[in-house]
Parts: structure tokens; C-alpha cells; sequence
């Protein structure tokens, strides 16, 4: 537990002065917000009425899709998780405290678009707190988990930009952020469906904002959280302490694995 609470007062140290993680944590998601905010009401007035879920969806996506694991990569080819080893920081707290550290940024972020949102630009907020809280924190789960399982079996720093742009750039254009659900070809549709943003947005709308769920707003909620979990736990199994990946139990394939929920969903919770 010392080294766990060492580690993780380390890394918020550290992650203040890292200028990468104080754009994607802060400056890349709310200058992003005040964009759209300022913009596209005036072009698609109905978009104020989703400003605050997209905009909180689209701060967890970049802090945790472009923040988290890249860092990780980093760590391991420069020998630091050897370090940790040695000094008996476990594995578990290498993947746990990037995505806790993040989800402390997120929690400052997310509260500044909930309080400056209906000030700026005359945008609802949640009609149930409680299950927009619980919407957060399962959508915070999910992308948490998937950055953590890039970083983990992505071999360079290149491979953590081209899995991360593969979920980061479809959850943009398909996730609902942008454009409603119900507007999209049928298989688009599906393929949103594969996307953490789209179960996020639905469950926002369904349980949270006071809108209509295009499908199961619960059932949305049950695929973040396994989607976070099982993600957290194949980055676990296929942890390795080096780069050149000799301790790791498994093949990088099994990351695949994390589809699983979101595809029994698309048939569970029509």
C-alpha cells in the first residue's frame, strides 16, 4: 500500500508538469467545448441540448485515448518499469494510477462544462444527478480500461496513435457527439454500436438528460462497466515489465477480447 500511495503522489507530481498530459487533460477538451459551444448552436440549435453530455464524453475520450498510453509505452522502452519492479511497485499500480490520476484531471473538467455550460450558452443540465454520475463514472471506467490495454500492447509509440485515432476518430463521427444516433444509416447505426460514445450518449439521453434512448439506456450502462473491467483485466494479463515483451502471458490478439461485451449487447439490449 506505501508503494501504491508513493507511486500515485509521484505520478500527480509529475503529471502537473507534463505539459502533453495538461493539453489533452485540459486545454484540447475545453477549447474544444467553448468551440462547439460558441458554434454549433448556431448552426444545429438542438445541439445545446446535448452540449453538456457530448462535451463531457469528448474530455474523457481525449484524456484518455491521447493521454494515457502513450506515457505507458514511453515507460517501459526507457527501462522505468523495471525501476518499479525493483523497488516492488506491482503491476496493478502501473495500470491503475495513470487512469486514476486522469480521472481526477476529468472530475476538475467536467465540473468546469457543468457549471459554465447553462451560464454561456443557455445549455441544459442533467435531470437526474444521480444517473448522469453513474453514466460518468461507467463511461470513465470503459475508456480508462481500453487506454490502459493500448499501452499495454501497443510495441512503440506509433501503435499507441493508431489504436487510439481507431476509437477516438469513429466515436467523433459515429458516437453521437456530432450527429444523433437515430440519423445514421442502419449500418452505421451497428457500427456505432462497437463504440464506447454511443453507449455513453444513449445512457446520458435515456437516464440522465430527460431525452429518448435509441436502445436499452441500462443495458448501455452494464456494457461500459464490463467493457472497463474485463478491459483493465486483459491490460493485466498481457502486462510486460520490458520491452521486449518476454514476461508477457499471453498473445496481444486476446486485446480483441474487449469487443465482446459491446457485441452480446447489440443483441441483449435492442
Amino acid at each position: 500500500m506505501n508503494a501504491f500511495l508513493h507511486h500515485f503522489s509521484f505520478e500527480i507530481r509529475t503529471g502537473v508538469r507534463n505539459k502533453q498530459l495538461l493539453l489533452m487533460n485540459y486545454l484540447f477538451p475545453l477549447g474544444f467545448y467553448l468551440l462547439m459551444g460558441f458554434i454549433m448552436p448556431q448552426i444545429n440549435p438542438p445541439f445545446r441540448e446535448t452540449l453538456v453530455p457530448a462535451m463531457v464524453v469528448f474530455a474523457i475520450l481525449s484524456a484518455t485515448l491521447l493521454g494515457i498510453p502513450d506515457p505507458l509505452v514511453t515507460a517501459r522502452e526507457n527501462g522505468v518499469f523495471r525501476s518499479y519492479k525493483i523497488n516492488g511497485i506491482p503491476a496493478v499500480s502501473i495500470l491503475l494510477i495513470p487512469a486514476l490520476t486522469t480521472i481526477l484531471h476529468l472530475v476538475v473538467v467536467s465540473g468546469l462544462i457543468l457549471v459554465t455550460a447553462p451560464l454561456l450558452f443557455q445549455a441544459p443540465l442533467p435531470q437526474n444527478w444521480l444517473n448522469f454520475l453513474a453514466v460518468f463514472g461507467a463511461m470513465l471506467l470503459a475508456c480508462a480500461g481500453i487506454s490502459v490495454l493500448i499501452g499495454v500492447i501497443s510495441a512503440n509509440s506509433r501503435m499507441t496513435v493508431l489504436w487510439s485515432q481507431i476509437v477516438f476518430v469513429p466515436s467523433m463521427l459515429l458516437g453521437g457527439l456530432m450527429m444523433p444516433y437515430n440519423l445514421l444509416p442502419k449500418f452505421a447505426g451497428k457500427l456505432a454500436q462497437l463504440l464506447p460514445a454511443t453507449h455513453a450518449m444513449n445512457a446520458f439521453s435515456g437516464l440522465a438528460m430527460g431525452g429518448t434512448a435509441d436502445f436499452s439506456p441500462w443495458g448501455s450502462v452494464i456494457v461500459l462497466l464490463v467493457t472497463g473491467l474485463l478491459s483493465f483485466g486483459l491490460a493485466w494479463y498481457l502486462f510486460c515489465w520490458d520491452s521486449r515483451n518476454t514476461t508477457r502471458r499471453g498473445s496481444v490478439w486476446m486485446a480483441f477480447l474487449v469487443l465482446v461485451p459491446v457485441l452480446v449487447g447489440m443483441f441483449l439490449f435492442e
